[in-house]
């Protein structure tokens, strides 16, 4: 048995070092990838974040072209192979800076979980929006009047490898991680939001004029443009940072991708029926 001056002497459990230790919010998930480890630069050697900064400025410069380029100048048939390009492009830029786990690739079980909630969600709420009147005919649009085969290479193929894909390796992977890598994941995440909001300029520059809906309460003529461009802007920026809590929620871009997907190609398929 312990003598009463050797317990005296113990020190005692302190309740702070036992308590559980706090939870971080999300947009400081995972800490240990935002602490930059490696040596400073040596006098006359190139500075550390002037590369990054180089690194950020060359995806932004590819992202503007891409965006160009695949709105206006090459045919329909080269959309889908110019985009996986890009993507492919945007992350062997990005992995010369950051890792796969700030990239979001992996942890695929979790993310092809909430993707699926996400995407039955999504299929939930459009069949609902479907089946009221006053949100019916916001399905009507023009551009999807096409023939049976050309509306389901859109919806399947066209949809997922060369709009989602892209824009998900592009403003939920590669501009989010590169960002908050110097500047931590929620300046990082609205970074990533405003450029995918700009990314919609050109998109929604005939919004107007090709669905109804949108010329009725955005009228018509450069006016209407102007405002429709804006309101197109404004929403996939706050889109932008829904996906991207989804994503470091769900630590993997699988669960954007999957529920991405769903809203474009369920809301594409609905269009065409509707318009049939």
């Amino acid at each position: 048995m312990r003598s009463s001056t050797e317990q005296l002497r113990e020190p005692s459990a302190s309740p702070v070092t036992e308590s559980r230790p706090r939870r971080r919010g999300w947009w400081r998930y995972p800490r240990s990838s935002m602490v930059d480890r490696r040596p400073r630069p040596e006098p006359g050697q190139p500075d550390g974040r002037t590369s990054a900064t180089a690194t950020f400025a060359g995806v932004v410069a590819v992202l503007v072209i891409a965006n160009v380029v695949s709105n206006r100048l090459i045919p329909a048939p080269l959309y889908v192979p110019w985009n996986l390009a890009v993507a492919a492009v945007l992350l062997v830029l990005a992995r010369r800076r950051v890792g796969d786990a700030e990239l979001g690739l992996g942890e695929w079980r979790r993310g092809a979980a909430f993707g699926t909630v996400l995407a039955l969600a999504t299929l939930v709420v459009m069949l609902v929006a479907l089946a009221m009147p006053v949100f019916r005919q916001l399905y009507d649009d023009r551009r999807v009047d096409d023939d049976v085969v050309q509306v389901l290479y859109q919806a399947l193929v066209r949809v997922p490898l060369g709009t989602v894909l892209l824009e998900e390796i592009a403003f939920r992977s590669v501009v989010p991680a590169l960002a908050a890598h110097r500047r931590g994941i929620l300046r990082g995440s609205v970074i990533a939001s405003v450029l995918f909001g700009l990314w919609h300029v050109l998109p929604a520059w005939n919004l107007n004029e090709a669905n109804q809906v949108a010329g009725d309460v955005f009228g018509t003529g450069a006016a209407g443009t102007a405002v429709t461009v804006a309101f197109g802007v404004v929403g996939t920026t706050v889109a932008g940072l829904w996906w991207c809590w989804i994503r470091y929620r769900s630590r993997s871009i699988l669960a954007t991708v999957m529920a991405h997907t769903a809203t474009n190609t369920i809301g594409y398929l609905l269009a065409y029926a509707v318009t049939r």
